[in-house]
């Protein structure tokens, strides 16, 4: 995985477990950053972070003290901060923690390696996303107050548009998201309508363990149900089902859901491209497909897909993407209908949908 580049990107990492401290310095050092200090807890953090202005930090969430949400607390609070890669445990009462720590700024969430299983795998996806996180802030330059998490200044406030007349020729409505997914989500799933088309499915590349208590937090705040996918789930209108991390999502011929344990495609379970497809089958011309903020191009086979079935495919404009990875893909190879930033895309889906 190591990817060599002149100035190689900076690192900080804090953890209270000196053994994962240890793990995380060397893999990031085999990967290519220099690790510019280690941190026991979040004091400690903030101070490292002050003295070396890093380019990314590694961040645990559960730390003697201040802890990671409060970090990411204390980092919103100052316009020059840096992207944090969440590297969090792998279990139910930590997954609702992470996702506050996704809606508090952080730049995305790798869950540790269970004891001696899967260290490669951890390696590579972590070298990715700190070498993205680190990117992030390069990219925007002096525009870092608008990283991920923080909040835009207020637009006037959106009315959500009432359930429209269903006509009978509504479309099914299909979000996939990776990168700044969550914090996208939670500000466009409150925004719809009380019904949506046929019905919508989100595809968020989340670890296991972790969709569960995003699904309860935009659920909470939302005129659509929203709920973790399981297997049999049917589609409907007032209905939003979330694919559980580290399953993909399937759609059967009698449209109930199915979740499937298939090998990962391109290091992805969920893999929204095998969702779309099953989508693009049965829906054809009756699908719209919209692609929000992430890395890699997932979506993009998918959305090719969508266009050969006649649906209609909708991107995030890069302006508000946090990585403008997916939605590229997908609008360089020609295949979507419209771009559009984050704060315009309920309306657009709402109407969308009923066409």
């Amino acid at each position: 995985m190591a990817h060599h580049t002149p100035t190689r990107d900076r690192v900080l990492v804090a953890d209270d477990s000196g053994l994962m401290r240890k793990i995380l310095a060397q893999s990031l050092t085999e990967s290519g950053f220099e690790v510019i200090g280690q941190a026991r807890d979040g004091d400690e953090a903030l101070a490292l972070w002050r003295e070396h202005r890093p380019d990314a930090m590694t961040l645990d969430l559960a730390m003697p003290g201040m802890d990671g949400i409060g970090v990411l607390r204390e980092l919103r609070r100052d316009s020059a901060s840096v992207p944090v890669v969440v590297v969090s445990a792998f279990s139910p009462a930590h997954g609702a923690r992470a996702v506050d720590a996704l809606a508090e700024g952080a730049f995305d969430l790798v869950a540790k390696p269970a004891v001696g299983a899967g260290m490669d795998t951890f390696a590579g996806e972590l070298a990715d996303k700190v070498r993205a996180a680190a990117g992030s802030i390069r990219r925007r330059g002096s525009s870092i107050a608008r990283r991920p998490g923080t909040v835009r200044p207020a637009s006037p406030p959106r009315i959500r548009p009432p359930a429209p007349t269903r006509t009978g020729t509504e479309r099914m409505v299909l979000i996939v998201s990776s990168t700044g997914g969550p914090r996208a989500l939670a500000e466009l799933i409150p925004q719809l309508p009380p019904q949506l088309g046929q019905g919508a499915l989100i595809v968020q590349h989340m670890p296991a363990g972790f969709t569960n208590s995003l699904a309860a937090r935009l659920d909470k705040v939302s005129a659509l149900a929203v709920t973790e996918a399981q297997t049999g789930d049917v589609l409907a209108p007032e209905r939003v089902f979330l694919c559980p991390g580290g399953s993909h999502l399937r759609i059967g011929k009698d449209r109930r859901l199915v979740l499937s344990d298939a090998p990962p495609v391109g290091a992805l379970r969920p893999r929204a491209d095998l969702t779309i497809q099953d989508a693009a089958d049965l829906f054809g011309s009756r699908l719209l497909l919209v692609v929000l903020t992430g890395m890699g191009r997932d979506g993009e086979q998918g959305a090719a897909a969508v266009k050969r079935a006649g649906g209609r495919v909708i991107v995030e404009d890069e302006s508000t993407c946090t990585v403008y990875g997916m939605p590229r893909a997908v609008a360089e190879a020609g295949l979507a209908d419209r771009a559009a930033p984050l704060h315009e895309l309920a309306a657009i889906i709402a109407e969308e949908a009923v066409r």
